[in-house]
């Protein structure tokens, strides 16, 4: 499939769909996106028609019914569907996040040893998120990295959150890296 140039309204709306789909596993109300992502439910509908144009939404009709993103929204937001993803835990406060999954942790500037900055991608909703929040990332399977950082702002067309890293570990803990 050709790459499909999405707004970042598009983007977000796209996004929340995914994450309420992955937590309902049924179609999704337009109202229920509307009030994750801040906007009128009929900006969501208008919305949503030009995402089914564009394959990336498929309306289900009906009392239950509502919105599914297509395999194709996966692709166009190069988001990989895993059966069974690695479980990274995930702690919000110091409280493990159930229905959060890293996706993706990109180190930004670990040049600067005073600015060390993460870029954390997630599977799931980030609306209950806020700056300053501490938040805990890892260890990760392999490599067991762990990451604790404050939340330095948020990025929702991505689904991110930009972290000011305060403490970084690998191997975490006395536990040997498996290579």
């Amino acid at each position: 499939m050709s790459s499909i140039e999405l707004t970042p309204s598009q983007k977000t709306i796209l996004q929340e769909l995914i994450n309420l789909h992955r937590e309902s596993e049924s179609a999704v109300k337009g109202e229920d996106i509307a009030e994750q992502v801040d906007r009128n439910p009929g900006t969501i509908r208008n919305q949503m028609q030009s995402l089914k144009a564009l394959q990336l939404v498929e309306g289900v009709p009906g009392p239950k019914g509502g919105y599914k993103p297509t395999a194709n929204a996966y692709d166009a937001l190069k988001i990989q569907e895993m059966d069974q993803a690695a479980d990274v835990p995930f702690r919000h406060d110091g409280e493990l996040i159930e229905s959060a999954n890293v996706q993706e942790i990109d180190l930004t500037s670990v040049h600067h040893p005073e600015l060390c900055r993460a870029e954390i991608k997630l599977q799931g909703s980030i609306a209950d998120f806020s700056e300053g929040d501490d938040i805990t990332v890892g260890p990760t399977p392999l490599s067991r990295l762990l990451i604790a950082g404050t939340i330095e702002g948020k990025d929702d067309t991505n689904n991110s959150l930009i972290l000011t890293i305060d403490k970084m570990e690998a191997p975490a803990g006395n536990e040997e890296a498996a290579h």
